[in-house]
C-alpha cells in the first residue's frame, strides 16, 4: 500500500488571528506539501470546492497543484477531483489544463474527476440528472483530445469537428484517469470505465470499504470497456490521520474534535446533516430502549447501538445537534473507529495495516483537519512519513 496525502484547504475560523489568514493557509498548504515530498508520500490529491466556506478553500485546485508540480522532486500531484459537469469545467479546458501540469510536473500528474453535490451544482445553475451523464462523458472524451489530432463530438450539449486540442500531455499516452467514488453505483461505473477509483466514502466501516472494492474489481474484471488507452485498476481510499508523539498529545492537539468538526462540516455543506442527525437520535433511543421504537425500532434493532460506528454516530449527532461533548468523550469514542488513524506511530502503523489487509493500493492520508495547528499537521505528516519503508508501495499508475 501507498500512502499519499489528501488536502481540502480547511479554514475554520477560530484558528486565525493574522491579518490575512487565507494567505498563511495557502502558505501553510506549500509548506505541508514540501514535507510530504521530503518524505516520500506517493501523491498529493487536492479537491475541488466552491462555496464551501471554512470546508474547503480549494476553489482552484489546478493552481495550487500547478505550484505543488513545480517545487516536488518526486511526489506526484491529482485532482481527487476536478468537478466534470461542463459548466464547472468544459471537458477541453479540464484537457488542456491537466496537459499543461502534466508536462510541468514531467510526466507526475493524475487526473480524478467527480460529479459534485447539489450546494455546488445550484451555484454552478447545474441539472443534477445531468450530471453522471456529463461526468461520463468527460471520461469518453477527454482521453482522446489528448491522444487525436483530429477529435471530433456530437452530442445535445457539446459539438465539435476535426479540432486540435493542445497540448497534447508529456506523458504517452496520457495521464492516469481516476473516478471521485462515495456509492457503490460509481464504484461500479469506474470499474467499467477502467479508471481508477478514489474512495471518498466518509466514516465507512473496513466491512463496507471492503464491499465497494468488491463491487469495483469484479466490474473492472467482467464489464469493463476502458475509456482511455490503458485501464487504471488501483484503488485509493481517503481517511484521518494524525500521529503524535505521544496518544496524549493526539487527544490535546485536538485530533478526534477535528474529525468531529470536519464530519459536522462535510454533511452541512452537502446537506445531508439533518438526515445525519435524524438517524443518529433514532440509535440513541434504540441504546436506551433496545424492545422499543415501533417499525423504526424493528428496522434498527439490526443494529448494534453501541457497536464502534453506531456509537460514533450517536456522538456526531450530539456534536451537530449543538451539545457540548466532552473533548475526552469525543476522544475516547471517534478514536474506536477504523477510519480515523489518530496516536502514536505505533497505532497509527496498526491503522494503516488495517486499511493494507483490505487490498488498496493507496491511502489517501487526511491530515490538515479543521482546527489542528500548522505545526501539528507538519508533525503528523512526518512521524507518519517515517512509516513509509515499511509498507509495500506500488508507484503511481
Amino acid at each position: 500500500m501507498r500512502l499519499d496525502i489528501f488536502s481540502e484547504m480547511q479554514h475554520p475560523k477560530e484558528r486565525w488571528t493574522q491579518p490575512d489568514p487565507v494567505h498563511h493557509l495557502i502558505r501553510e498548504t506549500l509548506e505541508q506539501a514540501r514535507l510530504a515530498d521530503e518524505m516520500g508520500y506517493g501523491v498529493w490529491w487536492q479537491v475541488e470546492h466552491h462555496a464551501a466556506g471554512e470546508f474547503s478553500h480549494s476553489s482552484a485546485p489546478e493552481v495550487m497543484l500547478t505550484a505543488i508540480a513545480m517545487n516536488a522532486k518526486r511526489m506526484h500531484v491529482g485532482h481527487a477531483a476536478a468537478l466534470a459537469p461542463s459548466r464547472f469545467n468544459h471537458p477541453i479546458r479540464l484537457a488542456e489544463r491537466s496537459a499543461f501540469i502534466d508536462h510541468l510536473s514531467n510526466g507526475r500528474f493524475q487526473l480524478g474527476m467527480a460529479r459534485s453535490t447539489i450546494p455546488e451544482w445550484r451555484v454552478f445553475n447545474i441539472e443534477p440528472d445531468s450530471t453522471r451523464a456529463q461526468m461520463q462523458q468527460a471520461f469518453e472524451t477527454i482521453p482522446k483530445m489528448w491522444t487525436q489530432e483530429k477529435f471530433s463530438w456530437d452530442a445535445p450539449d457539446f459539438r465539435v469537428k476535426d479540432v486540435n486540442i493542445v497540448p497534447k500531455p508529456y506523458r504517452k499516452p496520457h495521464p492516469p484517469l481516476w473516478q471521485a467514488c462515495s456509492s457503490p453505483a460509481s464504484f461500479e461505473q469506474a470499474g467499467r470505465n477502467g479508471v481508477g477509483a478514489l474512495g471518498v466514502t466518509l466514516w465507512a466501516s473496513r466491512e463496507q470499504v471492503a464491499e465497494m472494492i468488491h463491487i469495483y474489481r469484479e466490474a473492472i474484471q467482467k464489464r469493463c470497456e476502458p475509456v482511455g488507452e490503458f485501464v487504471n485498476d488501483q484503488v485509493a481510499f481517503f481517511t484521518f490521520v494524525h500521529c503524535a508523539r505521544t496518544e496524549r498529545e493526539a487527544m490535546e492537539n485536538g485530533a478526534a474534535k477535528a474529525a468531529a468538526w470536519y464530519t459536522n462540516g462535510s454533511f452541512t455543506f452537502f446537506e445531508a446533516k439533518e438526515h445525519f442527525i435524524q438517524s443518529a437520535a433514532e440509535l440513541e433511543a434504540l441504546a436506551k430502549d433496545p424492545a422499543g421504537g415501533g417499525l423504526t425500532g424493528q428496522y434498527l434493532r439490526g443494529k448494534d447501538p453501541n457497536a464502534p460506528q453506531s456509537r460514533a454516530q450517536r456522538l456526531l449527532g450530539r456534536v451537530m445537534s449543538g451539545e457540548a461533548v466532552p473533548d475526552e468523550q469525543v476522544w475516547e469514542v471517534l478514536s474506536e473507529q477504523d477510519s480515523l488513524i489518530v496516536g502514536t506511530q505505533d497505532q497509527v502503523r496498526q491503522g494503516l495495516k488495517r486499511y493494507e489487509s483490505l487490498g488498496i493500493d493507496a491511502l489517501m492520508s487526511f491530515h490538515q483537519v479543521g482546527a489542528l495547528s500548522h505545526e501539528s499537521v507538519l508533525q503528523s505528516i512526518r512521524l507518519t512519513g517515517e512509516l513509509i519503508p515499511e509498507f509495500k508501495s506500488p508507484a503511481p499508475p
